[in-house]
């Protein structure tokens, strides 16, 4: 167990909505610094992995990684082994490095499991490498879209990735479309610095938010408006944009594998008239894009119709809150 889990931000959101004493208690019991025999299991079951990292000017960035089941495999409670590596242009490749922090999340969507753990690059090689646990939990299945994914032939030649100074149309139209998204967010060195136990909690994390199709809300000068539903109250994703508020957003095309990577500032608006106006809204993430990466056909997975989850049933739609 990790006695005080949570970091300055986490500690101010929970106090906020009046959860700390409870989180304080349930913490420790489910954060770990170790993976439990579940966890080793569930990772190398997977056939891609969503990874959360930090570039040098402190930019969190989200990236996934593909491979046949097996390729994360855990071979002790504190080590996970990562064997695939980054492609040219994904934003992964300039972060991985020896001794650079890592958020890693296994998520099966169409079982609707999902485990995160956070840690420390402690080798690379050539064929990949090796993470140390540092945090290690479970998540809710609340809000995954059930997809199963199935590998396809790589292309020949990769297509060049595309920079994007500002959201294009096609990328608005993934944007404004998704129902899935990945967040990685980032407690820098910085911020924990003078608190010991914030010391113990400084890295990246890497997240996932659902919704109904539509429920990133696209407004003019590239700003997305998320709404932030009901959850395990552990404020890992909010609590990391409170002390450094840039976060890293991942959208998939499930039908033809392109990745669209985020660069954003953050703002949480955690009371007022349009937060009530978004059924099952419990504050909203506003996020001010400062430019993107479109990686064409980067994922070699593609995916089955989406079964909503039933959780979403409780949840609104943009389009009814403007009305």
């Amino acid at each position: 167990m990790i006695a005080a889990p949570f970091h300055a931000g986490e500690r101010a959101l929970q106090t906020q909505t009046g959860w700390r004493e409870r989180m304080e208690a349930a913490g420790p019991r489910v954060i770990r610094d170790y993976m439990p025999d579940q966890h080793r299991e569930f990772f190398a079951q997977l056939p891609f992995l969503v990874v959360g990292s930090l570039d040098a000017d402190l930019q969190p960035w989200a990236s996934v990684l593909a491979a046949p089941a097996g390729f994360a495999h855990s071979p002790d409670a504190t080590h996970l082994r990562v064997d695939a590596l980054p492609a040219t242009g994904d934003p992964l490749a300039g972060q991985l490095a020896q001794g650079a922090t890592l958020g890693l999340l296994g998520i099966e969507p169409h079982t609707r499991r999902r485990n995160r753990m956070n840690g420390t690059v402690e080798a690379l090689d050539a064929h990949g490498f090796m993470v140390a646990v540092q945090q290690s939990f479970g998540n809710c299945p609340r809000y995954i879209q059930a997809r199963e994914p199935a590998f396809v032939p790589p292309r020949g030649d990769a297509a060049p990735v595309q920079w994007l100074d500002t959201l294009d149309l096609d990328a608005q139209r993934l944007i404004g479309s998704a129902d899935t998204l990945f967040i990685a967010t980032a407690y820098p060195d910085d911020a924990a610095a003078g608190d010991e136990a914030d010391a113990r909690s400084h890295g990246v994390d890497v997240s996932h938010r659902g919704g109904r199709p539509g429920f990133v809300r696209v407004d003019e000068g590239g700003v997305l408006t998320v709404p932030d539903f009901n959850g395990n109250r552990f404020f890992n994703t909010l609590g990391n944009l409170v002390a450094h508020p840039r976060a890293g957003l991942l959208f998939i095309d499930y039908d033809n594998g392109d990745l669209l990577h985020v660069a954003a500032t953050a703002e949480l608006v955690l009371d007022g008239p349009e937060i009530a106006e978004f059924e099952g809204a419990e504050r909203l993430l506003r996020l001010h894009v400062e430019h993107a990466l479109r990686r064409p056909a980067a994922l070699p997975l593609r995916w089955g119709d989406a079964a909503l989850s039933p959780h979403l049933e409780g949840t609104g739609r943009w389009a009814a809150a403007r009305a």
